[in-house]
Protein backbone atom coordinates (compact mmCIF):
# COMPACT_ATOMS: atom_id res chain seq x y z
CA UNK A 1 0.00 0.00 0.00
CA UNK A 2 2.85 2.37 0.85
CA UNK A 3 4.41 1.64 -2.53
CA UNK A 4 1.17 2.48 -4.37
CA UNK A 5 0.80 5.69 -2.37
CA UNK A 6 4.35 6.68 -3.25
CA UNK A 7 3.69 6.01 -6.96
CA UNK A 8 0.50 8.12 -6.89
CA UNK A 9 2.24 11.02 -5.12
CA UNK A 10 5.20 11.00 -7.51
CA UNK A 11 2.88 10.82 -10.52
CA UNK A 12 0.75 13.64 -9.12
CA UNK A 13 3.78 15.85 -8.53
CA UNK A 14 5.05 15.30 -12.08
CA UNK A 15 1.60 15.91 -13.58
CA UNK A 16 1.05 19.16 -11.65
CA UNK A 17 4.52 20.45 -12.52
CA UNK A 18 4.00 19.74 -16.22
CA UNK A 19 0.49 21.24 -16.29
CA UNK A 20 1.05 24.35 -14.19
CA UNK A 21 4.68 25.22 -14.89
CA UNK A 22 4.98 24.20 -18.57
CA UNK A 23 1.56 23.87 -20.21
CA UNK A 24 -0.21 26.78 -18.47
CA UNK A 25 2.22 29.68 -19.17
CA UNK A 26 2.68 28.62 -22.80
CA UNK A 27 -1.08 28.29 -23.39
CA UNK A 28 -1.76 31.66 -21.72
CA UNK A 29 0.58 33.43 -24.14
CA UNK A 30 -0.56 31.55 -27.26
CA UNK A 31 -4.29 31.81 -26.50
CA UNK A 32 -3.97 35.52 -25.68
CA UNK A 33 -2.21 36.10 -29.01
CA UNK A 34 -4.80 34.02 -30.87
CA UNK A 35 -7.76 35.84 -29.29
CA UNK A 36 -6.21 39.28 -29.90
CA UNK A 37 -5.70 38.42 -33.57
CA UNK A 38 -9.33 37.28 -33.71
CA UNK A 39 -10.51 40.52 -32.09
CA UNK A 40 -8.56 42.59 -34.64
CA UNK A 41 -10.05 40.60 -37.53
CA UNK A 42 -6.65 39.35 -38.72
CA UNK A 43 -7.63 35.66 -38.40
CA UNK A 44 -10.70 36.22 -40.60
CA UNK A 45 -8.58 38.12 -43.14
CA UNK A 46 -5.98 35.35 -43.32
CA UNK A 47 -8.65 32.65 -43.73
CA UNK A 48 -10.37 34.62 -46.52
CA UNK A 49 -7.08 34.81 -48.44
CA UNK A 50 -5.99 31.20 -47.87
CA UNK A 51 -9.31 29.39 -48.43
CA UNK A 52 -9.58 29.76 -52.25
CA UNK A 53 -6.23 27.99 -52.70
CA UNK A 54 -7.28 25.12 -50.42
CA UNK A 55 -10.77 24.47 -51.79
CA UNK A 56 -9.46 21.94 -54.35
CA UNK A 57 -8.15 19.92 -51.38
CA UNK A 58 -11.65 19.70 -49.92
CA UNK A 59 -11.34 22.47 -47.33
CA UNK A 60 -13.77 25.34 -46.77
CA UNK A 61 -13.22 28.48 -44.71
CA UNK A 62 -14.40 26.70 -41.59
CA UNK A 63 -11.97 23.86 -42.36
CA UNK A 64 -9.07 26.32 -42.51
CA UNK A 65 -10.19 27.79 -39.18
CA UNK A 66 -10.19 24.27 -37.68
CA UNK A 67 -6.57 23.88 -38.83
CA UNK A 68 -5.60 27.07 -36.99
CA UNK A 69 -7.48 25.93 -33.89
CA UNK A 70 -5.73 22.58 -33.58
CA UNK A 71 -2.31 24.08 -34.38
CA UNK A 72 -2.47 26.95 -31.91
CA UNK A 73 -5.04 25.98 -29.25
CA UNK A 74 -5.80 22.29 -28.61
CA UNK A 75 -7.11 19.09 -30.19
CA UNK A 76 -10.58 19.72 -28.76
CA UNK A 77 -10.90 23.28 -30.13
CA UNK A 78 -12.12 22.18 -33.62
CA UNK A 79 -15.11 20.34 -32.10
CA UNK A 80 -17.17 23.55 -32.15
CA UNK A 81 -16.11 24.23 -35.76
CA UNK A 82 -17.08 20.72 -36.88
CA UNK A 83 -20.45 21.24 -35.19
CA UNK A 84 -20.87 24.52 -37.09
CA UNK A 85 -20.01 22.78 -40.37
CA UNK A 86 -22.69 20.18 -39.72
CA UNK A 87 -25.37 22.67 -38.70
CA UNK A 88 -24.61 25.13 -41.50
CA UNK A 89 -24.98 22.65 -44.35
CA UNK A 90 -21.44 21.60 -45.26
CA UNK A 91 -21.35 18.40 -47.32
CA UNK A 92 -20.34 15.07 -45.80
CA UNK A 93 -17.24 15.07 -48.03
CA UNK A 94 -16.10 18.45 -46.70
CA UNK A 95 -16.75 17.38 -43.11
CA UNK A 96 -14.75 14.16 -43.65
CA UNK A 97 -11.86 16.09 -45.21
CA UNK A 98 -11.77 18.55 -42.31
CA UNK A 99 -11.95 15.78 -39.71
CA UNK A 100 -9.11 13.88 -41.44
CA UNK A 101 -6.98 17.03 -41.50
CA UNK A 102 -7.54 17.67 -37.80
CA UNK A 103 -6.74 14.06 -36.88
CA UNK A 104 -3.49 14.19 -38.88
CA UNK A 105 -2.17 17.47 -37.46
CA UNK A 106 -0.13 18.21 -34.34
CA UNK A 107 -2.20 19.69 -31.52
CA UNK A 108 -1.06 22.98 -29.96
CA UNK A 109 -1.63 21.84 -26.38
CA UNK A 110 1.14 19.25 -26.93
CA UNK A 111 3.53 20.90 -29.40
CA UNK A 112 4.02 24.12 -27.42
CA UNK A 113 4.90 22.44 -24.10
CA UNK A 114 7.07 19.86 -25.87
CA UNK A 115 8.98 22.67 -27.57
CA UNK A 116 10.26 23.42 -24.06
CA UNK A 117 11.46 19.80 -23.89
CA UNK A 118 13.46 20.13 -27.11
CA UNK A 119 10.89 19.55 -29.85
CA UNK A 120 11.84 21.36 -33.08
CA UNK A 121 8.71 23.51 -33.21
CA UNK A 122 9.11 25.09 -36.68
CA UNK A 123 9.67 21.85 -38.62
CA UNK A 124 6.93 20.13 -36.59
CA UNK A 125 4.42 22.87 -37.44
CA UNK A 126 5.39 22.81 -41.13
CA UNK A 127 5.16 19.01 -41.44
CA UNK A 128 1.90 19.08 -39.47
CA UNK A 129 0.38 21.47 -42.03
CA UNK A 130 1.63 19.34 -44.94
CA UNK A 131 0.30 16.14 -43.37
CA UNK A 132 -3.04 17.77 -42.65
CA UNK A 133 -3.46 19.01 -46.22
CA UNK A 134 -2.53 15.59 -47.64
CA UNK A 135 -5.03 13.94 -45.27
CA UNK A 136 -7.80 16.33 -46.36
CA UNK A 137 -7.06 15.84 -50.07
CA UNK A 138 -6.93 12.02 -50.04
CA UNK A 139 -10.07 11.87 -47.92
CA UNK A 140 -12.01 14.26 -50.16
CA UNK A 141 -10.87 12.75 -53.46
CA UNK A 142 -10.30 9.08 -52.53
CA UNK A 143 -11.56 7.65 -49.24
CA UNK A 144 -14.62 9.92 -49.06
CA UNK A 145 -15.49 10.11 -52.75
CA UNK A 146 -18.63 8.04 -52.11
CA UNK A 147 -19.94 10.46 -49.50
CA UNK A 148 -22.61 13.02 -50.27
CA UNK A 149 -21.31 16.23 -51.85
CA UNK A 150 -24.67 18.01 -51.47
CA UNK A 151 -24.43 21.32 -49.66
CA UNK A 152 -26.98 23.75 -48.33
CA UNK A 153 -26.35 27.50 -48.84
CA UNK A 154 -23.25 27.93 -46.70
CA UNK A 155 -22.81 30.50 -43.96
CA UNK A 156 -19.07 30.60 -43.26
CA UNK A 157 -19.14 33.61 -40.95
CA UNK A 158 -16.71 32.98 -38.11
CA UNK A 159 -17.91 33.71 -34.60
CA UNK A 160 -15.19 34.31 -32.00
CA UNK A 161 -17.12 34.27 -28.75
CA UNK A 162 -14.22 35.13 -26.45
CA UNK A 163 -12.95 37.94 -28.67
CA UNK A 164 -16.34 39.29 -29.78
CA UNK A 165 -17.78 39.63 -26.27
CA UNK A 166 -14.65 41.18 -24.76
CA UNK A 167 -14.64 44.84 -23.72
CA UNK A 168 -10.98 45.58 -24.43
CA UNK A 169 -7.48 44.17 -24.78
CA UNK A 170 -7.14 43.37 -21.07
CA UNK A 171 -10.51 41.62 -21.07
CA UNK A 172 -9.44 39.51 -24.08
CA UNK A 173 -6.21 38.53 -22.26
CA UNK A 174 -8.10 37.71 -19.04
CA UNK A 175 -10.59 35.52 -20.89
CA UNK A 176 -7.81 33.78 -22.81
CA UNK A 177 -5.98 33.20 -19.53
CA UNK A 178 -9.09 31.61 -18.01
CA UNK A 179 -9.41 29.39 -21.10
CA UNK A 180 -5.73 28.37 -20.80
CA UNK A 181 -6.17 27.61 -17.09
CA UNK A 182 -9.13 25.36 -17.90
CA UNK A 183 -7.04 23.44 -20.47
CA UNK A 184 -4.10 23.06 -18.06
CA UNK A 185 -6.22 21.93 -15.11
CA UNK A 186 -8.23 19.60 -17.34
CA UNK A 187 -5.01 17.86 -18.38
CA UNK A 188 -3.99 16.90 -14.82
CA UNK A 189 -6.30 13.86 -14.27
CA UNK A 190 -5.23 12.12 -17.50
CA UNK A 191 -1.56 12.92 -16.81
CA UNK A 192 -1.77 11.49 -13.28
CA UNK A 193 -3.53 8.30 -14.43
CA UNK A 194 -1.11 7.81 -17.33
CA UNK A 195 1.96 8.31 -15.15
CA UNK A 196 0.61 5.97 -12.46
CA UNK A 197 -0.08 3.32 -15.10
CA UNK A 198 3.41 3.73 -16.54
CA UNK A 199 5.08 3.45 -13.14
CA UNK A 200 3.05 0.32 -12.31
CA UNK A 201 3.92 -1.24 -15.69
CA UNK A 202 7.57 -0.54 -15.07
CA UNK A 203 7.43 -1.91 -11.53
CA UNK A 204 5.77 -5.15 -12.65
CA UNK A 205 8.26 -5.65 -15.47
CA UNK A 206 5.62 -5.41 -18.19
CA UNK A 207 7.49 -2.69 -20.07
CA UNK A 208 10.75 -4.65 -19.89
CA UNK A 209 8.97 -7.75 -21.22
CA UNK A 210 7.39 -5.83 -24.12
CA UNK A 211 10.71 -4.21 -24.93
CA UNK A 212 12.47 -7.58 -24.85
CA UNK A 213 9.89 -9.12 -27.20
CA UNK A 214 9.63 -6.23 -29.67
CA UNK A 215 13.11 -4.72 -29.59
CA UNK A 216 14.76 -7.05 -32.17
CA UNK A 217 12.09 -6.41 -34.80
CA UNK A 218 11.96 -2.67 -34.13
CA UNK A 219 15.75 -2.36 -34.27
CA UNK A 220 15.80 -4.13 -37.63
CA UNK A 221 13.54 -1.46 -39.15
CA UNK A 222 15.36 1.41 -37.43
CA UNK A 223 12.86 2.21 -34.66
CA UNK A 224 14.09 2.98 -31.16
CA UNK A 225 12.59 0.42 -28.70
CA UNK A 226 12.28 3.27 -26.17
CA UNK A 227 9.26 4.45 -28.20
CA UNK A 228 7.17 1.43 -27.17
CA UNK A 229 6.00 3.08 -23.95
CA UNK A 230 5.05 6.56 -25.28
CA UNK A 231 3.40 5.00 -28.34
CA UNK A 232 1.29 2.67 -26.21
CA UNK A 233 0.36 5.56 -23.92
CA UNK A 234 -0.52 7.83 -26.84
CA UNK A 235 -2.94 5.46 -28.55
CA UNK A 236 -4.68 4.42 -25.32
CA UNK A 237 -4.69 7.64 -23.28
CA UNK A 238 -4.02 10.43 -25.81
CA UNK A 239 -1.41 13.04 -26.64
CA UNK A 240 -1.42 14.84 -23.29
CA UNK A 241 -0.70 11.59 -21.44
CA UNK A 242 2.04 10.77 -23.96
CA UNK A 243 3.57 14.18 -23.30
CA UNK A 244 3.74 13.40 -19.58
CA UNK A 245 5.37 10.02 -20.23
CA UNK A 246 7.90 11.51 -22.67
CA UNK A 247 8.77 14.27 -20.21
CA UNK A 248 9.41 11.63 -17.55
CA UNK A 249 11.55 9.58 -19.95
CA UNK A 250 13.62 12.60 -20.98
CA UNK A 251 14.31 13.47 -17.35
CA UNK A 252 15.23 9.85 -16.60
CA UNK A 253 17.54 9.65 -19.63
CA UNK A 254 15.64 6.75 -21.22
CA UNK A 255 14.77 8.93 -24.24
CA UNK A 256 16.63 11.71 -26.02
CA UNK A 257 15.64 14.91 -27.80
CA UNK A 258 16.65 13.21 -31.06
CA UNK A 259 14.21 10.39 -30.34
CA UNK A 260 11.50 12.93 -29.53
CA UNK A 261 11.95 14.80 -32.82
CA UNK A 262 12.23 11.72 -35.00
CA UNK A 263 9.00 10.28 -33.57
CA UNK A 264 6.94 13.49 -33.45
CA UNK A 265 5.25 12.68 -36.75
CA UNK A 266 3.27 9.76 -35.34
CA UNK A 267 3.29 10.59 -31.62
CA UNK A 268 1.84 14.10 -31.80
CA UNK A 269 -1.66 14.01 -33.28
CA UNK A 270 -5.23 13.36 -32.06
CA UNK A 271 -5.42 10.07 -33.99
CA UNK A 272 -5.91 7.95 -30.88
CA UNK A 273 -8.84 6.57 -28.91
CA UNK A 274 -9.55 9.70 -26.80
CA UNK A 275 -8.91 12.08 -29.71
CA UNK A 276 -11.27 10.36 -32.13
CA UNK A 277 -13.92 9.97 -29.42
CA UNK A 278 -13.87 13.69 -28.57
CA UNK A 279 -13.85 14.93 -32.17
CA UNK A 280 -16.67 12.72 -33.45
CA UNK A 281 -18.84 13.95 -30.58
CA UNK A 282 -19.29 17.12 -32.67
CA UNK A 283 -22.41 15.72 -34.32
CA UNK A 284 -24.22 12.85 -36.03
CA UNK A 285 -22.85 13.52 -39.50
CA UNK A 286 -19.32 13.92 -38.13
CA UNK A 287 -19.65 10.51 -36.49
CA UNK A 288 -20.90 9.01 -39.77
CA UNK A 289 -17.72 9.97 -41.69
CA UNK A 290 -15.13 8.87 -39.12
CA UNK A 291 -13.90 5.83 -41.10
CA UNK A 292 -12.81 7.61 -44.31
CA UNK A 293 -11.44 10.43 -42.14
CA UNK A 294 -9.28 8.02 -40.12
CA UNK A 295 -7.93 6.40 -43.31
CA UNK A 296 -7.08 9.82 -44.72
CA UNK A 297 -5.49 10.92 -41.44
CA UNK A 298 -3.33 7.79 -41.43
CA UNK A 299 -1.93 8.77 -44.84
CA UNK A 300 -1.18 12.28 -43.56
CA UNK A 301 0.60 10.88 -40.51
CA UNK A 302 2.71 8.59 -42.71
CA UNK A 303 3.83 11.70 -44.64
CA UNK A 304 4.63 13.50 -41.38
CA UNK A 305 6.52 10.52 -39.99
CA UNK A 306 8.65 10.26 -43.14
CA UNK A 307 9.37 13.98 -42.96
CA UNK A 308 10.52 13.81 -39.34
CA UNK A 309 12.66 10.77 -40.08
CA UNK A 310 14.45 12.72 -42.82
CA UNK A 311 15.14 15.79 -40.67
Amino acid sequence: MDLLTDIILRAGRSAVELSLFVLLPIMVVMLSLMRLLEAKGLIDMAIARITPALRPLGLTGLGVFAALQISFVSFAAPVATLTMMESRGSSDRHIAATLAMVLAMAQGNVTFPMAAMGLAFGPTLMLSAIGGLVAAAVTYHLFGRGLSAAEAPLDETLHHRVADDAKGVLDVINRAGAEAFKIAIGAIPMLVLALVAVMVLRLTGTIDLLTHLLAPGLTMIGIDPALILPTLTKFIAGGTAMMGVMDDMLKAGSATVTTLNSSAGFLISPLDVPGVAVLISAGRRVTKVWKPAVFGAAVGIVIRTAGHALL
